[in-house]
């Protein structure tokens, strides 16, 4: 016999089963990767965002509309909430002072507005969410029209199926038709703005029942035209630098406003708006005039200021189109092309 025998096994009365595991230290329950289907969620529009909290219009249209203040779901921490979006939310949803509620889902997008920091930069930041027509607001004067902006606007709005409307303000301090003439036969509708006489049945008409987001760059008087259209806005404005002649940036987030049946959202002003995101293709079908024109172009065209046998050039030379456009799109393919090759060498 082994002398192991002659002592007793002091575990000998235990099994598995009495094990005891440690509990875990975050919860009185291991978390589990199944997430609840927040069937009883209240559908919300996300009318701003500031720094992680979100404003939340529930029950939209209803007698029992409400705004409410949102956080995001541990689920949703990589994907972009903006403004204009449809969104799921559960939680807390009274508005009451101290309430938080928090969104769940983001519900499909009909449409989105992105741009890019520059041409050469593929990250897309997204603008806003849902939007089916586009203020591009611009003044005649102080500061001067930046008329090739607004043809990346197109691109831009087009690439989304976003409707453009354009509004030239300050029409009081210079003739817009100038500036006008940059966009003839391109059917864009277009409004006319002064201090004295701004359009703000014939737009507050045009834009009922819509989600309109206005862009434009600083100064062009973008903000002032919402505190007109929506007198409790109270959107800050600014002035023009004398010295540069650049307005500064004075709306720092983006925000909704109830507009008859439909919602106009604000956007801080650009001074750039890169295309890194749209295709180059699309930069062309966003003009129907041109696009015609690069059929009769030779397979492969660039469409390019040195490419040989360009029908844009030779329509542009000739008069059959607008010089100002093709080259604004000449300029425009340049820089996106470079950025690209640019990128890929990388």
């Amino acid at each position: 016999m082994s002398w192991l025998s002659d002592y007793d096994d002091p575990y000998e009365e235990y099994d598995e089963s009495m094990v005891r595991e440690r509990p875990n230290p975050k919860a009185n329950r291991p978390r589990t990767k199944q997430r609840p289907d927040h069937e009883d969620a209240e559908i919300g529009f996300v009318t701003s965002v500031d720094r992680g909290r979100y404003t939340v219009v529930v029950r939209e249209g209803t007698l029992k509309e409400r705004t409410t203040t949102c956080t995001r779901a541990r689920e949703l921490r990589n994907d972009a909430i903006v403004a204009g979006d449809r969104v799921d939310v559960v939680g807390d949803t009274s508005g009451d002072s101290g309430t938080l509620a928090r969104i769940v889902r983001i519900r499909d997008r009909e449409t989105l507005l992105r741009r890019s920091a520059d041409d050469a930069d593929d990250f897309e930041r997204v603008i806003v969410a849902n939007a089916d027509t586009m203020l591009m607001v611009s003044a005649a004067a102080d500061p001067l029209p930046r008329p090739r902006l607004i043809h990346r606007y197109l691109v831009a709005a087009y690439d989304a199926g976003i409707t453009p409307v354009l509004v030239v303000t300050k029409i009081d301090l210079a003739d817009p038709a100038p500036l006008l003439a940059h966009f003839e036969g391109l059917e864009i509708e277009t409004f006319t703005s002064s201090s004295a006489n701004p359009p703000l049945e014939a737009l507050r008409a045009r834009l009922d029942g819509h989600i309109s987001v206005a862009i434009g760059h600083s100064g062009v008087g973008k903000s002032t035209l919402v505190n007109a259209l929506v007198p409790d806005a109270h959107r800050a404005i600014g002035h023009v630098n004398a010295v540069t002649g650049r307005g500064r940036h004075t709306s720092s987030s983006t925000a909704s406003y109830r507009l008859g049946n439909g919602w106009i959202i604000d956007t801080p002003g650009v001074r750039s708006f890169g295309l890194g995101h749209v295709d180059i293709d699309s930069v062309i079908a966003a003009f129907p005039v041109l696009a015609g024109l690069a059929l009769r172009c030779p397979r492969g065209c660039t469409h390019l200021e040195d490419a040989p046998d360009c029908a844009m050039a030779e329509a542009a030379a000739s008069g059959e189109a607008d010089a100002n456009l093709v080259a604004s799109m000449q300029s425009m393919l340049a820089t996106l092309v470079q950025a690209r090759s640019e990128r890929y060498e990388l």
